[in-house]
Formats: C-alpha cells, structure tokens, sequence
C-alpha cells in the first residue's frame, strides 16, 4: 500500500502548508486535463488525491500515522491478517470483515473457522460458541470517487455520476462541500443475505486557475489599471455565479479588498460566503507616455513614516 508521504514527496514532519503545496504541484502536472493522451499520469493524478485527502485531514493523517488505518483510508486489518485491507467494491472472502464502511462485520464467521461451529447452534469439539448467532450481514458497501469542479461546488451544481450496475444518478452536492466530504447513496452497494449495501461516493473539489477558497469564502485578486485605480471606474468582475460589476473607488491602491456579498460558498448553517476580491494595480513596462507623465509630478508623502524607516 502506498505511502501517503511518499506519494506527495513530503516528510512525516511536513506542515499543512508543506503539504498544500505539493499536493498543488503534483495536482497541476498531473491533471487529466493536462494529460489527456497519458492514462499514467490520470492514474498518478488520483493516488495523489488519495494522499492528499489522508494528510489534509488532522483525524485522518493521526490515524495513518498511528498505524490504523493504510494509504487508501482503510482500517489496518486485524488479527495481523495482510489481505490488502478493506476494499469498497468487493468482499473480502468467506468468514472476513465486509467492505469499505460496513457495519455488520459478522465476528461469528471467525469464530466458526476458528472453534468449527456457529455461536447458536452444537456443532464443533466445542459445542458452539454460546448465545445466538447475529443477523446475516448486509452486501458490502461501495465505494466512489467523484470529481468536482470549483465552480460546481461552489454552486451545489448538480453532478452525475455512473453506478457500478451501470446505472447513473444525478446528485445533489451538501452545502459546505469540500474535499474529502462523503455522501452516502442508501441501497446502493452489493446484495447480501440481510440486505443491500450502501454506496459511499467521496468528493474531491479541483483547484481553480484564479480563484482561491477561503473557508466559506473565495478570494480573487483582479488586475486594475493605473487609470481605474486613480481616477475609479466600474469594472466587469468574475464569480462563480458568472460576471458582475464592480465600482473602484477612486485611489484605490493595490491590495485593497472588496467583498462581493453571497458570491462565496454554500455554507452548513445556511446561506453561502463572500467574494473577496483583491485590487492588483497592473503598471505598463516602459510606457514612455507614462515615464514623462510622472517626471512631472512628486508624491510628496512619507508613505514609509510608520514603518520607522
């Protein structure tokens, strides 16, 4: 099983931020977008997400680290057993714990390979384990991925996805979705003798080329010319709900930030986040106009004053 740490070529003391970012790298160079004639590099794409999702989550990376659960997410099997772990789209064998999330592991199938009986029932040197057996375990869980774009999570789009019977259903993203959020698709798993398994989908939220999320907000920064941002100007601005206008104040300096209110994403407690958007001014290189222009004029300001220097 793979190491998360080595996937991401990262240390075990690596910060959040260490991890972010190469998670960031290997995501670009990897995307299948990017690589479309190369299925190794889709293939990379995805065990770097699987990484990523472990190494990102505090619980998750403590788990892996602590040995109970492996790089896929898994729980570490017990009883030493090395049978690759769970898996979420089939069952791990006769008398073995189901797949991914199941939670009617049938502990009287161990038993009855280890003591040659049923916990109910008088057959074995040892007469039976005592009491009743449990119920029949439901089929196994099954487990997806699903990839969604920035602006799809951000809106709560709706996405399809293709289920292992070949069937497709249309989902409706959570509010406060993010990368590593599960929903869980009942009776959608395998058959089994006391029911039907579930289907567990895990989401993974692409990165977006200029837009950067902020908890429930998203931040942008926007190139303004030297003309807006002195004498102000309304502006056309990208969200995820499609362009809108903006009004720059009159000198405006680079880094000033304007929030564009419910242009964020949906949040657990209602409503969505804001837009934040970061002025950029955006000078021309040697613009001769622009050189004799300020030859002419002095900011006669100490605008270093309070930085002592």
């Amino acid at each position: 099983m793979a190491d998360p740490y080595s996937t991401l070529g990262v240390t075990k003391s690596a910060s959040e931020a260490e991890i972010k970012s190469a998670y960031r790298k290997l995501a670009k160079e990897l995307h299948p977008d990017k690589n479309k004639d190369n299925p190794k590099a889709s293939e990379k794409f995805s065990d770097v997400t699987k990484a990523y999702d472990i190494l990102s989550d505090k619980t998750k990376r403590a788990q892996f680290d602590r040995g109970e659960i492996d790089g896929e997410g898994n729980p570490a099997m017990p009883f030493g057993y090395g049978g690759g772990g769970f898996r979420g789209d089939q069952r791990s064998g006769p008398g073995g714990f189901s797949g991914f999330g199941n939670e009617s592991a049938d502990f009287g199938d161990i038993f009855e390979g280890l003591f040659g009986g049923r916990g109910g029932g008088n057959s074995g040197p040892f007469g039976g384990f005592g009491g009743r057996s449990g119920p029949p375990p439901k089929g196994a869980n099954v487990a997806y991925r699903l990839s969604v774009s920035f602006i799809d999570a951000a809106t709560q789009a709706p996405q399809r996805i293709a289920l292992a019977d070949g069937a497709t259903i249309d989902l409706k993203l959570p509010a406060g979705v993010e990368t590593g959020t599960q929903m869980r698709l009942a009776g959608k798993g395998q058959a089994g003798p006391g029911g039907t398994g579930d289907g567990i989908v895990t989401i993974t939220v692409k990165d977006h080329p200029f837009y950067e999320r902020e908890g429930a907000n998203i931040r942008l920064d926007l190139p303004v010319t030297l003309n807006e941002a002195v004498k102000g100007a309304k502006i056309k601005v990208p969200t995820v709900d499609g362009p809108v206008m903006l009004s720059i104040p009159a000198g405006s300096s680079s880094g000033k930030v304007m929030r564009l209110k419910g242009k964020g994403f949906s949040q657990k407690s209602g409503g969505r986040g804001d837009q934040l958007v970061r002025l950029m001014v955006d000078l021309p290189a040697d613009d001769e106009a622009l050189i004799k222009l300020l030859s002419e004029w002095t900011d006669p300001r100490d605008v270093r004053a309070e930085l002592g220097v």
